[in-house]
């Protein structure tokens, strides 16, 4: 039996472009991702979005997209975890809009990037290892 291995580079840059994307579809005005939204979200956390996905993006040309992945996982982890205990802390005071469906997303992402993160060996890819 071949032994299959995640390749972070890959894996860093997908999460990276649905972070953008989600980012960006909350400045648009929708059902789903918006002030309004099922997910609701604000400026502020629009903007959480945007910069996690660019560091996911960037994180492969700095040799460090395990590392982001991981990292990604603690933080979701806890935001998860606060968000169900203590939501004006997660949500800094209010500063991040975030309702009980973001909280269900961000516990479910949070077991997704574990497993992801800590479960599987990963490694780099060739072409970009020895950048």
């Amino acid at each position: 039996m071949i032994e299959t291995r995640w390749n972070a580079d890959f894996i860093a840059t997908i999460l990276g472009v649905v972070f953008v994307a989600v980012g960006l579809l909350g400045f648009i005005p929708n059902p789903l991702v918006s002030d309004v939204g099922y997910f609701q979200v604000n400026a502020a956390h629009n903007f959480v979005h945007l910069i996690t996905g660019a560091l996911l993006l960037l994180s492969p040309y700095v040799g460090l997209p395990v590392l982001a992945i991981r990292a990604l996982a603690i933080v979701y982890s806890a935001v998860a975890v606060m968000g169900f205990i203590a939501p004006d802390v997660a949500s800094l005071d209010g500063a991040i809009a975030m309702n009980h469906a973001d909280h269900w997303l961000h516990a479910v992402l949070a077991v997704v990037l574990l497993a992801i993160g800590f479960t599987k060996p990963m490694e780099r890819s060739v072409t970009t290892a020895h950048m």
